[in-house]
């Protein structure tokens, strides 16, 4: 399978693929702001899904390039969980926009996670956004190997953004 998504199937077809994750979650983003999903019939912060992903034993990884908005930074502190299991890394450098389903299928694109990029927000509100939804296995392999030297530090040593990183792995 291997599918092209444009603007609001980005909510249909990729975000509410979070809710089935059984193992693994990855996510990398440059930007993320106020995100809300449906959870049964009702709209909760995106991190409400992750703390309920997180309490069945989910791996969720999120890499993102700056410090979230303060709402978004409201609704983390609403979730404890969050503070000691949500594994995060912080990268100026990190522009790709990607999640990784159990390792079994990726989304790579223009998406960031936000609102207006892969959210909830109305076709009059919402970025025009383009992306792959893939299980091809090549794809997927590709996408955690780029994701995995983010997340362990492969670049920073040689990194020319350093006096911009928060907190450098090596």
């Amino acid at each position: 399978m291997t599918n092209y998504i444009a603007n609001s199937d980005h909510y249909k077809a990729v975000l509410s693929r979070v809710q089935s994750v059984k193992h693994m979650l990855w996510i990398g983003t440059a930007d993320i702001k106020d995100l809300y999903v449906e959870i049964g019939k009702e709209k909760k912060p995106f991190l409400a899904l992750i703390a309920m992903l997180i309490r069945r034993g989910v791996e969720v990884r999120l890499i993102h390039a700056k410090e979230p908005g303060p709402n978004f930074r409201e609704d983390f502190d609403r979730y404890p969980v969050l503070f000691d299991r949500l594994e995060r890394v912080l990268c100026p450098r990190v522009h790709f926009k990607m999640l990784v389903f159990d390792g079994k299928d990726v989304y790579v694109g223009s998406a960031n996670l936000t609102g207006a990029g892969i959210g909830m927000k109305g076709a009059d509100k919402r970025n025009f956004e383009a992306g792959i939804l893939t299980d091809e296995p090549e794809i997927v392999e590709q996408s955690m190997n780029q994701f995995d030297e983010v997340w362990m530090g492969k670049h920073c040593k040689s990194c020319k953004r350093r006096e911009y990183c928060a907190d450098p792995i090596a």
